[in-house]
């Protein structure tokens, strides 16, 4: 039985023992307490033992066991809810295994890189294989779009040319007149023929009433919500979150990146959109790498297998561009986004460049930064002055005071909230995808990202970066010093709670 199923017994029998202790005398009471006594002994073991055998991170773990000795009954309550890694056991179950997948109805030679390409992108390439199990795609193409105004409607336009099939996943699919607009075109799609997937996040887009979800059910549309789940004790959702954002047309065009469906990334007034995003559109072997990862998500939520031609055509180069995909969640495949991001740094000679909307990196991330920047790489860093979540900028306050910037440029944006999530190495090497710098992309969310190489793809990656800058005003130390004593305190009790934010 299950650490977590034992520990939900113990708790329930409990209460039964506290509901009855009125009702017995007073040397009856003692024996109660011996057993309350044994069993937190019990409950607190428990939670030793699975720390032991499943948790990575020793600080973590020495604050899990602390917790569940010192806090009788509700130290393990806690773990119960928010330390048990449940999709662990769920994905070994249930096959799921995203660095073994093959993909489908795709033959290529090993990639090679060219003579000219500098020794250090080489050895990220080759790192990206290992850290991955994913072969590097020749072969494709790359489009980036800014802002909803510009993506949605490349991607309405696929929806409405698709012949065959089509898959969606999204953290947020609001039912506003953006959401309603894709909602009624995938139905448009179902009514004639064509395959339709849709996979929501049980908590970004509505944990309680998630409307858009009915919306595609009522026109006919397989739509789920990824861990959705009611029982108090499966309540994952807690902590884990589908944090991808992927459309798939016949399995020939791919969008990925950082942008949700709302109406929020558009601009319905002239006041212009309130969160700016980029998106990308790929064609070409890799995106049954985007298909895969929306595959084995789907699978795991439904149990159904995408088969067959209309979802894994043979895809024909649309383009000249290396690309990989690369996942992430607490699965067997934690933490492999951030060894990317750490080793793309690692491997830096020149330039890195990062845009993000939270930047809440562990220690250990953040001081490979701090590396390349006393190996005089130049290194920017582009965040928000102000996000959409206050509490993210109170924590990144106390985040970015608490390290050295010695070296490093880090730039807010002070107009309207970027959302972007860009990043590129030496002009060489970039990446595009879902994943903040934060604990909760690198660690609890599922991910995804593509890395791309060449000095083309990668300009037009810098090109954007280059805009942004223009908006940015340096951060420089004074500033974070310079906050009140009551601000600093503030900002240093939101960040205790970074490994959550």
């Amino acid at each position: 039985m299950a650490i977590g199923e034992d520990a939900m017994h113990v708790m329930l029998a409990l209460k039964f023992l506290v509901g009855y202790l009125p009702s017995l005398g007073a040397g009856r009471s003692k024996y109660v307490e011996i057993l309350l006594a044994i069993a937190h002994v019990v409950a607190a073991t428990g939670v030793s033992i699975h720390v032991l055998l499943t948790h990575k991170e020793v600080r973590s773990s020495i604050g899990w066991i602390g917790l569940s000795w010192l806090s009788p009954f509700i130290g393990s309550s806690i773990y119960i809810a928010f330390g048990v890694n449940r999709v662990v056991r769920r994905a070994i179950k249930s096959g799921l295994d995203q660095n073994s997948v093959v993909v489908s109805g795709v033959t290529q030679a090993e990639f090679q890189f060219n003579a000219k390409t500098p020794a250090n992108i080489v050895a990220l390439g080759t790192a990206g294989d290992a850290i991955s199990g994913l072969a590097l795609m020749e072969g494709n193409s790359l489009e980036l779009y800014e802002n909803g105004g510009n993506a949605y409607p490349v991607m309405l336009r696929a929806v409405e040319n698709a012949k065959h099939s089509i898959a969606l996943a999204a953290y947020i699919f609001a039912s506003d007149e953006t959401g309603r607009e894709f909602a009624t075109k995938l139905v448009e799609a179902k009514a004639r023929g064509v395959d339709v997937r849709v996979l929501v996040d049980g908590v970004g887009s509505g944990y309680f009433r998630a409307p858009i979800v009915t919306q595609l059910r009522d026109g006919g549309v397989s739509a789920e919500q990824f861990l959705h789940k009611w029982a108090p004790w499966a309540m994952t959702f807690i902590n884990l979150r589908n944090h991808k954002k992927i459309l798939i047309v016949d399995g020939q065009t791919g969008f990925t990146g950082g942008m949700n469906i709302a109406d929020q990334n558009v601009s319905l007034n002239k006041e212009g959109p309130k969160v700016l995003d980029v998106h990308a559109q790929i064609r070409g072997p890799v995106v049954a790498q985007l298909l895969q990862t929306f595959e084995k998500d789907w699978e795991f939520t439904t149990s159904e297998t995408l088969n067959g031609d209309i979802w894994w055509p043979n895809i024909d180069p649309d383009g000249d561009i290396a690309m990989r995909g690369i996942t992430s969640g607490p699965d067997e495949s934690v933490g492999q986004i951030e060894s990317l991001f750490a080793t793309a740094i690692a491997q830096a000679r020149h330039r890195v460049r990062i845009v993000t909307p939270y930047f809440l990196p562990e220690d250990r991330l953040f001081e490979v930064i701090q590396r390349a920047a006393m190996r005089d790489v130049v290194v920017e860093i582009l965040v928000p002055k102000k996000s959409n979540h206050f509490y993210f900028d109170w924590a990144m306050a106390a985040h970015l005071s608490t390290f050295s910037l010695e070296g490093i440029d880090c730039y807010q944006t002070t107009s309207t909230f970027d959302h972007s999530k860009l990043m590129s190495v030496d002009g060489q090497w970039g990446s595009i995808g879902s994943a903040n710098w934060d604990s909760r992309s690198m660690r609890l969310n599922f991910e995804f990202q593509v890395e791309l190489f060449g000095e083309e793809a990668v300009g037009e990656i810098d090109r954007l970066i280059d805009k942004k800058m223009q908006n940015g005003v340096l951060l420089r130390p004074e500033i974070l010093e310079q906050r009140p004593l009551p601000v600093k305190l503030r900002d240093a009790a939101t960040r205790l709670f970074l490994p959550y934010l």
